[in-house]
C-alpha cells in the first residue's frame, strides 16, 4: 500500500509517505512557505513525497490525518453545556473541524489533473503521537507517552507497546495541559511567539527556582500522576485562542488570566531587558514542568515497571527535561523520535492506517534525512549561474573537490576558527539540524557563540548552541553514555572538559547532546573524526543553516543565507565558496 500522513490545519503543517509499510519520504511544510511552523493544508510537502517516489494521486490508497473531530465527543459536548466555554471559542473550534473535513476538496485544488479515490482516514491525535513514538522506536516493549498542548480535546496520554501492538490507557483531557502552562509562562516571559517555549530552557539556567511555590499554585500534581491547572490563572478554557490556521504562522492569543501578573509581580514586555526575575520564573517553570512531568512517569513506572520509554507530542521537544529522565525516574532507555512535536504526528497517523489495513511492518527511524536532496550536478548549475556574483562579493568558488580533500579543507578552515555552512544529502526531518543543513563552528572557540548569535543567527545571547559529538566519545565528554541521534536530550558535560569546548558548554555546564555515527552519517562523521584527530576535541560546534527563517531546503537558499550573513565558507555537495577576507569575524 502507499500510505500519505498528514498534519493539517495547526503549527508545523507536515507530509510523510510509507510504500509497503517503509517510511520513504518526510518534510515539513515550513521549509516550501519559508514561514516558520506554516500551518494549513501541506500540499507543497504532499508533492515532494509524491515526486520522490515517481507517484500520483491515483497511486495513494489512504490519506491518514492525526486528527479525529469525533474524539472524545461526550467530554466535548458536556464541556460545551457547562456553559465554561464562551460562543466564540466553540465557533473556533467548529471551524476548524470544518478545515479538517475538506481534504478532498483541498486535494482537488492543489493537484489538478490527478484524482484521489483512495480513504481518508482519521486518527485521534494522541493515539498518532503515541504510534509516532513507539512504532519508530527500537523497543519491543515499552511505555508510551505523549505530553502536549491540545489535541482533539486532550493533552496527555499514554500506554503500552507490547511487540508491536500499540495500546492507549489514559489521558488528561481539556483545559488541563502542560503545554499550555509552558506556553502560557512563555507568553508571560514576554516570548509571544509559537514555539517561543525552548528560549524559556535557555534562559532558565541562569535563573534560580525561587517561584517554586507559586508554580505549585498554578500546576498541581495528582497522586495518580496526572495533574491539573488551576484555571483562575489562565483564559484559554473560556475565550478563542486565536489561532491562524490556514497559510501563515499560527498566532496565538494571550493564554494567561490578570491573576498570574498578581501572582508574579508583573508581565514582561517583549522590548523589555531581561532581569533576574525573570530568569528565576524561567527557571520555576522549567522546574515545575520536569516535577509534574517525572511525577507523571514514575507513577506509570509504579503501575507497569520496564525500564524502557518512547515520547512524542509537543512536550517532547523539552530536551532539557528529557535528559534528566534517567535521573528521576527508573527508565534508562528513552527514544524521542527527530519530529517528536506536532509534524511526527503525520508519521504515527500513517502507521495507525498501516494497521488497520494489515500493511504495518517494523519500522525503526535511526537516522532523519528523510527531506529533499540534490545532485552535484544540480548544485554545480548553481554555482557556476552564480559565479559573477561570487567574485564582486570578494568570494572564491573551488568546484568538484574529491571527498577526501573536501573533509581536509572544511576541517582546516574549522581549525581555524572559521563558521562553516555545510549542505549536503537529504534534508532533515524534524526542527533539528543534524549535519546535512547545518552552520559548524569549533567548540573551542570562547566567541563563536557572540560570532554566530550576533552576525549569523541574529537571536538571543543566552541562548546556547550545540555540540555534534562522535558515537565513540560521548562518555569522555559527557556524564552519559546515551545515544541521541535527534539531538532530543540535554546533559551535563564532564566539568574537567567544560573549559576545553566554551561554545558548546551552556552557563550550567551542560549541552544538548547530538550523537554522530558512521552508518548514520558517513561524511559528517568522517568531517568530524578528521577534526578529532587535528584538535583532540571529538566534536563540532552544530546549529541549523538559516537566519530568523525555517531551516534551508534547497541549494539557492543556503546561497542567499552565506551570502547575506558573515559566514566565511558555504559548502554544497563537493562544492566550496570560500569568503578570501572576512575580517568582519
Amino acid at each position: 500500500m502507499n500510505i500519505i500522513g498528514l498534519n493539517a490545519f495547526h503549527g508545523d503543517a507536515a507530509a510523510c509517505l510509507f510504500v509497503d509499510g517503509k517510511m520513504v519520504a518526510a518534510a515539513e511544510e515550513e521549509r516550501f512557505r519559508r514561514i516558520k511552523h506554516w500551518a494549513g493544508f501541506p500540499n507543497q510537502a504532499i508533492e515532494f513525497c509524491l515526486e520522490r517516489q515517481n507517484l500520483r494521486l491515483e497511486d495513494i490508497d489512504v490519506i491518514a490525518i492525526n486528527s479525529d473531530s469525533n474524539a472524545a465527543r461526550s467530554k466535548k459536548l458536556a464541556y460545551a453545556l457547562s456553559g465554561n466555554a464562551s460562543l466564540k471559542l466553540l465557533r473556533e473550534k467548529l471551524l476548524v473541524r470544518k478545515k479538517r473535513q475538506s481534504i478532498p476538496e483541498l486535494l482537488e485544488q492543489n493537484f489538478p489533473g490527478q484524482k484521489f479515490s483512495g480513504k481518508v482516514e482519521v486518527v485521534e491525535h494522541h493515539l498518532a503521537h503515541l504510534a509516532s513514538a513507539y512504532n519508530m522506536s527500537p523497543f519491543d516493549n515499552a511505555t508510551v507517552v505523549s505530553v502536549d498542548g491540545f489535541g482533539d480535546f486532550a493533552s496527555s496520554a499514554w500506554g503500552q507497546g507490547n511487540n508491536g501492538k500499540l495500546s492507549l490507557e489514559s489521558r488528561v483531557y481539556f483545559p488541563h495541559s502542560l503545554g499550555i502552562f509552558y506556553q502560557a509562562m512563555t507568553q508571560y516571559l514576554g516570548f509571544p511567539h509559537y514555539g517561543d517555549e525552548y528560549k524559556i530552557m535557555g534562559l532558565a539556567p541562569y535563573g534560580e527556582p525561587r517561584f517554586r511555590a507559586e508554580m505549585d499554585k498554578v500546576l498541581i500534581q495528582k497522586s495518580d500522576g496526572s495533574f491539573e491547572l488551576d484555571l483562575s490563572y489562565f483564559v484559554h478554557h473560556r475565550n478563542p485562542i486565536g489561532y491562524e490556521w490556514e497559510n501563515d504562522a499560527p498566532k496565538v492569543s494571550r493564554l494567561f488570566s490578570d491573576k498570574m501578573a498578581d501572582l508574579l509581580g508583573g508581565t514582561r514586555d517583549a522590548s523589555q531587558s531581561l532581569t533576574q526575575t525573570h530568569k528565576d520564573i524561567a527557571r520555576s517553570v522549567q522546574d515545575a514542568y520536569e516535577r509534574a512531568f517525572f511525577n507523571l512517569l514514575n507513577n506509570l513506572h509504579h503501575r507497569h515497571g520496564g525500564k524502557q520509554l518512547a515520547l512524542a507530542g509537543g512536550c517532547g521537544m523539552n530536551s532539557v527535561a528529557n535528559g534528566k529522565i534517567h535521573l528521576n525516574t527508573p527508565y534508562q532507555d528513552i527514544y524521542v523520535q527527530a519530529a517528536a512535536g506536532d509534524a511526527g504526528g503525520a508519521i504515527g497517523a500513517a502507521q495507525v492506517a498501516a494497521a488497520r489495513h494489515g500493511d504495518q511492518q517494523r519500522f525503526i527511524m535511526s537516522h532523519a534525512y528523510w527531506g529533499s536532496s540534490y545532485t552535484d550536478h544540480e548544485i554545480t548549475q548553481l554555482c557556476e549561474s552564480k559565479r559573477p556574483g561570487f567574485e564582486l562579493s570578494g568570494c572564491e568558488y573551488v568546484a568538484g573537490l574529491e571527498i577526501d580533500e573536501l573533509v581536509e579543507r572544511v576541517s582546516t578552515y574549522l581549525c581555524d576558527g572559521k563558521v562553516v555552512g555545510w549542505f549536503q544529502g537529504a534534508m532533515e526531518w524534524g526542527p533539528r539540524a543534524l549535519g546535512n543543513r547545518s552552520i559548524l563552528g569549533d567548540p573551542r572557540r570562547s566567541d563563536m557563540k557572540d560570532i554566530l548569535n550576533l552576525k549569523i543567527k541574529r537571536r538571543e545571547s543566552f541562548r546556547p548552541f550545540a555540540p555534534s559529538v562522535l558515537r565513540e566519545c560521548v562518555s569522555d565528554w559527557f556524564e552519559s553514555d546515551a545515544d541521541v541521534p535527534f539531538m532530543m536530550k540535554v546533559f551535563q558535560i564532564r566539568e574537567e572538559k567544560r573549559a576545553l569546548i566554551p561554545a558548546v558548554s551552556h552557563v550550567d555546564g551542560s549541552g544538548r547532546l547530538q550523537t554522530v555515527t558512521q552508518a548514520g552519517n558517513d561524511l559528517y562523521h568522517r568531517l568530524i573524526s578528521r577534526f578529532y584527530e587535528k584538535t583532540g576535541i571529538p566534536m563540532l560546534l552544530n546549529t541549523s543553516f538559516n537566519e530568523n527563517e525555517p531551516v534551508v531546503r534547497q541549494p539557492s537558499e543556503a546561497l542567499d543565507c552565506f551570502l547575506r550573513t558573515n559566514m566565511d565558507v558555504l559548502v554544497m555537495g563537493r562544492q566550496l565558496i570560500v569568503r578570501v577576507d572576512n575580517s568582519n569575524l
